[in-house]
């Protein structure tokens, strides 16, 4: 993960036109995110989060400001590999197997996928798939499709890695879990990392900081630095301080 792996959205604004009427879905939001950090993105649903991904993404541009991944256009960055990308749905191909799902992007960019067999090997152990390799994503539960996921994600080495509620779709304990999974395999990959979630206790387990947002327009309205040292254990979770840090997200989610 060599160069530059900074994210950077500068006065980004965007509106859309819904029944004939101007939405403004982002205002003027600037956020930095410096290499090697993990920043958790949490709000109300119409408060522009899937909007700024998108924009991170290339998958949309901005009508106003600049986005830049890694130094370059959101766009360059995904066609070089520079960012990877997991969403609430695993989306996986059900025709191919743990190990060519994770070898997709590979296969997008044109990389051969035998120079990079090791990697993917890899990746299966790290997420702990290892024995699963020619599994069919029918044969997995969905905690282990999210691992692929993931695995996927970080095939290309990505500089920067966008999570997009991936365990919105499951259970309060399976979640849990895979915070703490995820955690792990993030301090082994260290990509700069931004997490879209409407889990406050997700975001205050495994973020650096919070960025909380409100709508109507779509804007930053506070940004929450998290103390707590790491590696965070299973027992953060029951911390009165962990607790703490909850409520006062939750407090300026609301407003208070």
């Amino acid at each position: 993960m060599a160069g530059d792996r900074s994210i950077s959205l500068r006065q980004i604004s965007k509106t859309f036109s819904l029944r004939g009427e101007t939405l403004t879905a982002l205002a003027s939001v600037s956020l930095e995110c410096a290499p090697g950090s993990f920043t958790a993105l949490i709000g109300p649903s119409g408060c522009g989060k899937s909007t700024l991904l998108r924009l991170a993404l290339g998958l949309d541009e901005p009508d106003s400001g600049t986005v830049e991944i890694g130094g370059l256009p959101p766009a360059s960055a995904a066609s070089t590999g520079t960012t990877g990308v997991a969403f609430q749905d695993s989306a996986l191909l059900p025709w191919r197997s743990v190990e060519a799902n994770i070898a997709l992007p590979l296969d997008v960019l044109g990389k051969p996928r035998a120079a990079h067999a090791a990697r993917i090997a890899e990746l299966i152990a790290l997420v702990g798939l290892t024995g699963f390799e020619r599994a069919l994503p029918g044969e997995l539960s969905g905690g282990m499709r999210q691992r692929v996921s993931i695995a996927r994600a970080l095939v290309t080495a990505p500089g920067v890695l966008f999570l997009d509620e991936p365990f919105g779709a499951l259970d309060q304990i399976l979640r849990r879990q895979m915070n703490i999974e995820l955690q792990r395999i993030w301090s082994e990959s260290q990509a700069t990392t931004l997490l879209v979630t409407h889990g406050i206790d997700e975001a205050v387990f495994l973020a650096d900081r919070i960025v909380v947002m409100h709508s109507r327009p779509g804007r930053i309205s506070d940004v929450i630095e998290v103390p707590f040292a790491r590696p965070r254990a299973r027992a953060l979770f029951i911390h009165p301080d962990f607790h703490a840090l909850n409520d006062r997200v939750g407090r300026a989610l609301h407003g208070e």
